[in-house]
């Protein structure tokens, strides 16, 4: 067993990393794996989940409205972002479901700013190309490029 001393060092130690900027519960395990034991990690790893300093789910939904009002993803590299980030599969997959309507939206929205970026650099087949390779739906590319069958 850990003693309580040692378990509030190491705890003050992921706390400290987790004020600084929010994490995923992936992120601490990467950071932490080789300086403190892997079963007093997961002791402060459950003990922080419990008081909600980490939350996944809460984790996704602001990561995703962050994304939302500074970048132009399509969902596919919305997800592949989160993934990256160590997050669990199912609960991207869920928030993604549960908030379907507006991330479609935002799609479409993220489709509409690129095609106005790039109409004058961009014929509007290479336009068309490089949100098929960015990961953009037909549905979406259908709605911003109206005038285009797919």
């Amino acid at each position: 067993m850990n003693s309580l001393e040692e378990f509030d060092k190491e705890k003050t130690k992921v706390l400290k990393y987790i004020m600084f900027k929010k994490r995923t519960e992936q992120e601490i395990r990467n950071k932490f794996a080789n300086s403190i034991d892997e079963n007093l990690l997961e002791d402060i790893i459950e003990y922080l989940k419990e008081a909600k300093y980490i939350d996944d789910e809460e984790y996704i939904s602001k990561v995703v409205q962050e994304y939302m009002a500074l970048k132009n993803l399509s969902i596919k590299e919305l997800k592949y972002k989160l993934i990256a980030k160590g997050l669990d599969k199912n609960l991207i997959e869920d928030y993604l479901y549960n908030n379907k309507e507006k991330i479609n939206q935002y799609e479409i929205q993220s489709a509409q700013n690129i095609i106005s970026k790039k109409s004058n650099q961009m014929e509007q087949k290479e336009i068309e190309e490089y949100l098929i390779k960015k990961g953009y739906k037909r549905d979406t590319l259908e709605i911003a490029l109206p005038d285009r069958s797919f």
